[in-house]
């Protein structure tokens, strides 16, 4: 485990590093955007000494890289600053307006992190094991109608936009069929069930999105390594050919298959803002559409840090799981 644990420590590093070069990236590419807040809050008829104060106010007369220092600081104690549009509705209710308690990003990110936790939990849950069952069969009967029939169906899927399946789904699971409900406004004091149905239109759209990617790369795993010389003695002892892809040819293609479906978890945190925006759903991508649209700069630079973490944590975790079930990779030679 020495080696192992060596090759973990490495990845993890560079992990860190990685993490560090995108805060980097996403605070440099934030402040360089167009637009002033606090001109946009008071409006074109803003005189320049109330734009002038509240940008003291807010900080943003600071050097960028004080600024920088400052934000990067407050992550690593787990303060992610205060909300400009919260701040900006707080000194408007009065000079002693507590900064630190509703106008706090993290107060804004939390619950709605939790919420996009849960949605990508439940796409999970579907979209996972449908997969791996959808790519065995279609290794079983390689070539076969049901196995060009899966393919269409998938690559049909994920080549539709997100929207596109988001507004189909929406027509017949909830306009001509009232199943679920058409919006997913979820709350906090909701009760699980009732949390899962009102989640599941939107849980479906993600799964259809991601379902084809997994599938195919199961299949092709398993496909590739039809042809080794112990899965053709397995076959020449008479074994069932369900028997000889799940318990010989699946456990040796676990290295690509884990890496595409952690890049797809990735993928069910991170690229969610499309999904969560057609369905109202309150998480934190509709949470960064809004506070680009106010030009809430904090939360915006929190939101791209979370998907960005998000990302390299389960890219980390693909590739430490890769190692751990490939003997090649855990014994280099």
């Amino acid at each position: 485990m020495g080696m192992v644990g060596a090759i973990v420590l490495k990845r993890l590093a560079l992990g860190v590093l990685t993490l560090f070069v995108v805060s980097l990236l996403i605070f440099g590419s934030v402040n360089m955007l167009p637009g002033d807040f606090a001109q946009a809050i008071l409006g074109q008829g803003a005189t320049p000494e109330a734009v002038e104060s509240i940008r003291e106010d807010l900080g943003l007369n600071d050097p960028a890289w004080v600024r920088y220092l400052g934000w990067l600081g407050g992550i690593l104690t787990g303060d992610f600053g205060v909300s400009f549009a919260q701040a900006n509705f707080l000194a408007y209710a009065g000079e002693n307006a507590d900064l630190g308690g509703i106008g706090s990003v993290a107060d804004q990110l939390i619950p709605r992190f939790k919420n996009t936790l849960f949605l990508a939990g439940v796409s999970a849950a579907i979209a996972v094991p449908l997969s791996l069952c959808l790519g065995v069969l279609a290794a079983l009967f390689a070539n076969s109608v049901y196995d060009r029939a899966v393919n269409i169906f998938t690559l049909s899927s994920i080549s539709s936009p997100e929207f596109f399946l988001a507004y189909i789904l929406i027509l017949f699971l909830a306009v001509l069929n009232p199943v679920f409900p058409s919006l997913s406004n979820v709350f906090a004091d909701m009760s699980f069930g009732e949390k899962l149905n009102r989640t599941m239109l939107p849980a479906l759209t993600l799964t259809l999105v991601v379902t084809a990617h997994m599938m195919r790369m199961t299949r092709a795993a398993i496909v590739n390594l039809m042809a080794s010389p112990y899965i053709e003695m397995a076959r020449l002892k008479g074994l069932n050919p369900l028997r000889v892809i799940v318990t010989h040819a699946l456990p040796n293609a676990l290295a690509p298959i884990i890496n595409v479906v952690a890049l797809n978890l990735a993928y069910l945190i991170t690229g969610v803002v499309v999904v969560e925006v057609v369905f109202v759903y309150p998480g934190i991508g509709q949470l960064f559409v809004d506070s680009v649209k106010l030009r809430d700069v904090p939360v915006v630079q929190a939101c791209c840090l979370i998907f960005a973490a998000a990302y390299i944590l389960l890219n980390l975790l693909a590739d430490v799981m890769s190692i751990l079930s490939n003997p090649r990779l855990r014994h280099p030679k």
